[in-house]
């Protein structure tokens, strides 16, 4: 007997073999002709929807070119089966993320979307949102993506162009083609870290990601091979692991550069990071730069930024921890930062910064008792506070990473948790004036860099990075790894060298934490590049 499901592959193979030959070419006619002719061969199971007006396609804040109003004039969607898509919205005008949804596929687990060019872009005749030959030869709508972000994450550029495929689409289904069959991609693209393109050489992708954020991907849609053409891609989180709460990551797509990328999002919300991320590059000169923009910005914006003068090296020669030299170039010109909406960062030990700092001595022990940590800032949230710090490896003397650890002895104690906050003090000193001259950007300073520094408190909505017993690095080839490996059984470890920062730490959320634990004390190899923390079992 044939094999239903190779015909189904072999025919939508064939129409987008077709399609691929055509899909470039924007064509409004061809497309409509296919609608009606499908409409014609299946008039019992195919619905056309009414079109849209000129006047519609003028109050949509994109541009509906006039290869793409020729369909929509008649023609403004269709259903078919369990199938129904919408060519344009019937109601308020909504464009979000650079496409419009055409409808949902894979039984709701999907999305098909279609690219919708910018409002305004330029065009050869200097046409707005209107009709017109498009400068950038975006004669059409495009491109169309299937996006399925449930369970298995697959993600096809099914074609370049709206019409083309529209016409293939149509055609395909006149021939008796199952509506939800999707066409299954020969050739694939990996989708690249955003971080990764936004320091790299392609100035043009570079700028359709910006800075770059640790966790979005992005997948370059200008060249692609052929269609359909699969993305190479995962999300950075994992639903495999149990947390104890209830998971609801997603993933968040854009097309930017009309059409030109696809950037990609894993909101990790409930679960747990499932793979290592590329964090921002550090900057050589980070202790100098974090001087100069903290001088600038208190010089730009003195009633909102003020800075206290530093220490000298004799002072710094004096402390009980040695004092690495990237840590004096800032220390030496900075001694506080003060910022409207934001707890005061006193830098310097002091009289007033020791009464600030000062934490339950229980607290003091189990975060690794003096010498293993510099206090930076107490930040409350709620009726609980957390001491932010950079970390310092006694045995070295390397101040390394800057975390927020709760201060409250038996919170500490019964939930083991903290925020990884920056690389270094520099690193974090610098996250800080970026986000203070963007809050000097709204109409509220401290309201707006007070919400836009919420991480600075542990587990209130970053990506959780997971722990793991110290068992499983048994063996491990990485220095830092298997030097854990000495901990007490039971310990749980953590590698915060491919975390994103900020993100937050939660022991007490990995399944193998025994139940009737409590923290005895927190480990930071590496200053910081680990955490570990070394559970006590009560008795019952």
């Amino acid at each position: 007997m044939p094999d239903d499901g190779q015909d189904t592959n072999d025919a939508v193979a064939a129409v987008t073999a077709t399609e691929g030959a055509t899909a470039t070419r924007a064509d409004g006619p061809a497309a409509l002709a296919a609608l009606r002719a499908l409409a014609a061969e299946r008039p019992d199971e195919v619905e056309l929807l009414a079109g849209f007006r000129d006047c519609d396609f003028d109050a949509w804040p994109v541009r509906v070119p006039e290869a793409v109003r020729v369909v929509l004039r008649e023609v403004g969607g269709l259903e078919v089966d369990y199938l129904r898509l919408e060519f344009g919205p019937y109601g308020t005008p909504r464009f979000p993320d650079g496409c419009w949804t055409l409808g949902e596929i894979h039984s709701g687990e999907g999305s098909l979307i279609v690219g919708v060019p910018t409002a305004g872009a330029g065009t050869e005749n200097g046409a707005g949102a209107g009709g017109g030959t498009e400068g950038d030869g975006r004669a059409d709508w495009g491109p169309v993506v299937a996006v399925h972000t449930w369970g298995e994450q697959e993600i096809t550029v099914e074609a370049p162009g709206f019409t083309g495929w529209l016409t293939g689409f149509a055609t395909e289904l006149a021939a008796g083609a199952d509506p939800e069959e999707r066409p299954v991609p020969r050739h694939f693209v990996p989708a690249r870290p955003t971080t990764l393109v936004a320091e790299g050489s392609d100035a043009e992708l570079a700028g359709l990601v910006g800075r770059g954020d640790p966790l979005t991907d992005v997948a370059d849609l200008r060249d692609l091979p052929a269609h359909p053409c699969g993305i190479g891609w995962e999300p950075y989180f994992s639903t495999s692991f149990n947390t104890g709460d209830t998971g609801s990551s997603e993933v968040q797509f854009r097309l930017v550069g009309d059409g030109r990328a696809l950037l990609l999002r894993s909101v990790v919300s409930g679960d747990f990071l499932g793979r290592p991320v590329r964090r921002h590059r550090v900057p050589a000169d980070a202790p100098s730069r974090a001087v100069v923009e903290l001088q600038s910005l208190a010089v730009e914006f003195p009633e909102l930024v003020q800075l206290d003068t530093g220490c000298s090296d004799a002072v710094m020669d004096a402390w009980e921890v040695p004092v690495p030299e990237g840590i004096r170039t800032v220390l030496r010109a900075v001694g506080c930062v003060r910022m409207s909406g934001l707890s005061p960062l006193r830098l310097l030990p002091g009289a007033e910064a020791d009464g600030v700092h000062a934490v339950d001595p229980e607290t003091h022990r189990m975060m690794g008792g003096d010498g293993s940590y510099h206090p930076v800032a107490r930040v409350d949230y709620g009726r609980s506070s957390a001491l932010v710090q950079v970390r310092i490896d006694p045995e070295s003397g390397e101040w390394g990473a800057v975390v927020s650890v709760p201060t409250d002895p038996r919170q500490l104690r019964t939930y083991p948790e903290l925020a990884l906050l920056a690389e270094s003090l520099p690193v974090f000193l610098l996250t800080l004036v970026r986000l203070a001259r963007g809050a000097a950007a709204s109409t509220d300073f401290a309201r707006a860099l007070s919400g836009a520094t919420h991480w600075m408190f542990p587990n209130t909505g970053e990506a959780w990075t997971r722990p793991v017993p110290v068992a499983e690095w048994a063996g491990s080839t990485d220095p830092l790894r298997a030097a854990a490996t000495a901990l007490p059984a039971g310990a749980h470890v953590a590698d915060l060298r491919d975390s994103p920062t900020p993100s937050d730490l939660c022991f007490h959320r990995a399944a193998q934490w025994p139940r009737r634990a409590v923290l005895d004390r927190l480990h930071f190899p590496g200053a910081g590049l680990l955490a570990a923390a070394v559970p006590v079992i009560l008795r019952e």
